[in-house]
């Protein structure tokens, strides 16, 4: 790989380890420029996931002080989002590439509409949290956000944080915590699944991997100073662009 794309490549994670810490959407940066650098598209998508596992584990660590208060509420989170996880990755691997390649610009207009609207989606969701069963509403929620996860990944943590407004919760700075916690499990079921079927270029994971650590770390910890809705802006303009380039690529 030469140098210019290495250049491009550390920086590239680096942002969308940023994104994913604050408002999530970074993968709506490195999935199309891995597919600009060459990779088959599910190769593209694997590749990313691993890329982009470390900076979400570095985020949630970041953030742990504030799941101490729901500790006790975690563990059937965690299978769901696990079991929703693994069943994602393996779609994505039964799927191949050919279908997944005239699939890329539905998933990621899709991705970029929730992304962009997402403000509006929380609060509807907040707006039906009520009567029973909220606990068993999250859980089918979080089972069919880890399943859409582990097959794409781009702008499940909006999914998810639709699901915890459905389940009355209130508490952004929690909710963002809960989300990069659940993230960890979804993408890091389908990491060891990428990782042991071979189906990762490491050359480019690795790369990227690096960015993503320093920018998941970053975001959660220094750059809440970021303005929100300048990288919401930015998030959409490029999975707005992407997506229209992938549409002509695919069908044009």
């Amino acid at each position: 790989m030469i140098a210019g794309q290495i250049a491009t490549l550390v920086p590239i994670g680096f942002l969308a380890g940023i994104c994913n810490a604050l408002v999530g959407g970074g993968t709506l940066f490195t999935f199309p420029t891995l597919l600009a650098a060459g990779l088959p598209p599910v190769l593209a998508n694997t590749t990313t996931t691993v890329a982009l596992w470390p900076g979400a584990m570095t985020s949630a660590f970041a953030y742990r002080a504030q799941l101490d208060p729901m500790r006790k509420e975690l563990p059937p989170r965690i299978v769901v989002a696990i079991v929703g996880g693994l069943a994602g990755a393996i779609l994505l691997l039964a799927s191949g590439n050919a279908f997944f390649f005239y699939l890329v610009p539905w998933l990621l207009a899709v991705a970029t509409l929730l992304f962009t609207f997402s403000p509006q989606i929380v609060k509807r969701s907040a707006e039906l949290a009520h009567g029973r069963h909220r606990k068993t509403r999250l859980l089918v929620m979080e089972f069919l956000s880890a399943i859409y996860g582990g097959y794409f990944g781009a702008a499940v943590g909006i999914l998810l944080l639709a699901g915890m407004a459905v389940s009355g919760e209130e508490d952004m700075q929690s909710t963002n915590a809960q989300r990069n916690f659940l993230v960890c499990f979804i993408n890091g079921v389908a990491v060891l699944l990428f990782v042991g079927t071979g189906v990762v270029d490491w050359r480019v994971a690795l790369i990227v991997m690096a960015g993503s650590i320093a920018g998941g770390y970053f975001g959660a910890r220094v750059a809440r100073r970021i303005p929100n809705p300048l990288l919401r802006l930015i998030i959409t303009a490029a999975g707005a662009v992407f997506s229209v380039y992938y549409f002509v690529q695919a069908y044009g």
